[in-house]
């Protein structure tokens, strides 16, 4: 393959994906670690790409992602990575824990992991809460509507709900991270009701995968210094310097 053409076809995976992984590439290209090394160095020094630890990712950091996708559409993403960060939060809960947990696929998975404790949640997913409940926890759901797309239940009478409460913890979803806009979700009314649960939680965790990092949604609702992130395994380094992130792969 000429390199011209493995330039292209990096340049169109890094815009796709907004991030791609050094071994991807390889397998992707047939070629070695040292020749994507090199073509990557140059895509980077052209202003094409930015190149970081072990792949590239896209050189607007701004990349905005305002277009969500359903919950079936979600989740068929990243399930590897999901499982992992879903396991690793889960293992956090601690008997006796207030938890609030978001509406999302990767919130969802959580449950499968969670620890036979004394543990009582409120969660905005309405399939959360059937999950939940048949595992034999005490559960709450809060007033609001439905949101069809992400099955979560936003609102005004939702945000009036969680504001009642205190959490000891609480895990919760994002469509976007960046360095600018701290994190993001497409919707201004659910990005309300995420907001109101990190600010009642002692600990606000968030859970999001490799592909959330360098986007940025229409809302923000939380920024660095008042979450922690759990991740799958960051391509972009920066983002350990500015924020409390776990990496579990």
């Amino acid at each position: 393959m000429l390199t011209e053409e493995r330039h292209a076809i990096i340049i169109e995976k890094v815009r796709q994906d907004k991030s791609v992984k050094l071994p991807e590439l390889c397998e992707m290209l047939g070629a070695s670690e040292s020749t994507v090394r090199r073509d990557l160095s140059t895509l980077d020094e052209r202003g094409l790409i930015k190149k970081v630890h072990g792949g590239a990712i896209s050189v607007d950091e701004r990349s905005w992602n305002l277009v969500e996708k359903n919950v079936e559409e979600k989740s068929k993403l990243f399930n590897e990575e999901k499982t992992a960060i879903a396991r690793y939060a889960a293992s956090l809960i601690d008997d006796g824990d207030f938890v609030y947990i978001d509406a999302g696929t990767t919130t969802e998975k959580m449950i499968d992991f969670l620890p036979e404790k004394n543990i009582t949640f409120v969660t905005n997913g309405f399939t959360h809460a059937q999950k939940l409940a048949q595992r034999g926890f005490k559960t709450f759901i809060p007033a609001g509507e439905i949101k069809g797309t992400t099955e979560a239940i936003i609102g005004a009478e939702c945000v009036s709900s969680l504001q009642s409460y205190n959490f000891t913890k609480s895990f919760i979803g994002a469509n976007g991270i960046s360095l600018s806009n701290g994190i993001t979700t497409p919707d201004r009314n659910e990005a309300c009701c995420k907001r109101t649960a990190v600010q009642n939680s002692l600990t606000a965790y968030i859970l999001a995968d490799h592909s959330k990092f360098n986007q940025t949604a229409s809302a923000t609702f939380a920024q660095f210094g008042r979450v922690k992130i759990i991740t799958d395994k960051l391509t972009d380094k920066e983002y350990m310097s500015k924020a409390n992130i776990k990496e579990v792969m």
